[in-house]
């Protein structure tokens, strides 16, 4: 099975993300008294992309490699986590510091095809998604940091329940503040879609992007969030396990929905921050997640 599940994990996340995405759509057009689309729009949308032309306004590499480099990286990130709590042969032999390199070209990808692009709305987007991974992947590395303090294991397997398996104390409680709240960020969702901005913007780093090229970016961002919300389950809720691999699967998707709820009524009900506003907050965070992995050190 440990040889199975890195090709499980690949199926689940490319088939569920885009309907994780529809929920997201239909809630936010519920709680703003619209009918919204049906929750399959999503795959409707890929398919039409992925039908259409390709421009390449840019005509360099940078800009044709960028979207499968960034395809490629979040597929690498779905296939070695140890997805329903089952450690497969890459995460027994990872460590998470993998996670963080692999979702930081992903997001390094986004601004390597906004600058080859050369469009002004592309290169202010470029330049706010810059501001937001420089602010918020350091959240994202001490959430896993803090796992592998209290185990003493850097290990893929270790690291993801170790900061509420070993314990859930004062630094796992605030650390679960922390991730709740750059949890928008992380999915690039209101009040945190500054890059994109599609009303200021229109689509930001993707503007000069059109057809499959532009579906491999919208397809990298659907999985991405569909990781985020896996990694709150299984970080700070790791008691939702059986010990049945199917079993927890279910177990973990019906959580990670919840995640999706949650998300998609805080963008729906918060107004887009400016940029300064956003830095105030992504510093006040990266502060808190500093005192949590602190306080891990210390043994709370």
């Amino acid at each position: 099975m440990r040889y199975v599940a890195p090709l499980i994990n690949l199926v689940l996340f490319l088939a569920l993300a885009p309907l994780f995405e529809g929920v997201l759509r239909k809630l936010t057009a519920k709680v703003q008294s619209r009918q919204g689309p049906p929750l399959r729009q999503p795959y409707y949308d890929l398919l039409k992309l992925f039908g259409k032309e390709r421009l390449d306004s840019a005509g360099t590499w940078p800009f044709r490699f960028a979207p499968l480099l960034a395809f490629a990286t979040i597929l690498a990130v779905a296939a070695v986590i140890p997805f329903g709590g089952r450690a497969n042969v890459f995460a027994c032999r990872l460590d998470a510091i993998v996670i963080i390199y692999l979702l930081t070209l992903g997001g390094a990808s986004v601004l390597f095809g906004a600058l080859a692009g050369r469009n002004t709305f592309g290169l202010i987007g470029a330049s706010r998604e810059m501001v937001t991974m420089i602010m918020v992947e350091p959240i994202l590395a001490m959430t896993l940091i803090l796992g592998a303090v209290k185990l003493n294991s850097l290990s893929l397997a270790a690291a993801v329940p170790g900061a509420a398996g070993a314990g859930f104390g004062i630094s796992t409680a605030l650390m679960l503040i922390v991730y709740l709240l750059a949890l928008q960020a992380f999915v690039a969702r209101q009040p945190f879609d500054i890059a994109e901005a599609e009303v200021e913007l229109l689509e930001g780093p993707f503007i000069e992007y059109s057809g499959g090229n532009y579906a491999l970016f919208k397809y990298a961002m659907m999985l991405k969030q569909m990781f985020y919300a896996w990694l709150f389950v299984s970080v700070f809720l790791p008691f939702i396990r059986t010990g049945i691999y199917p079993l927890d699967l279910l177990l973990q998707l019906a959580a990670m929905f919840v995640v999706f709820l949650l998300i998609g009524l805080v963008g729906a009900t918060n107004p887009r921050m400016r940029i300064d506003q956003a830095v105030r907050t992504y510093a006040i965070l990266i502060v808190a997640a500093l005192a949590a992995v602190g306080l891990g050190v210390a043994g709370h």
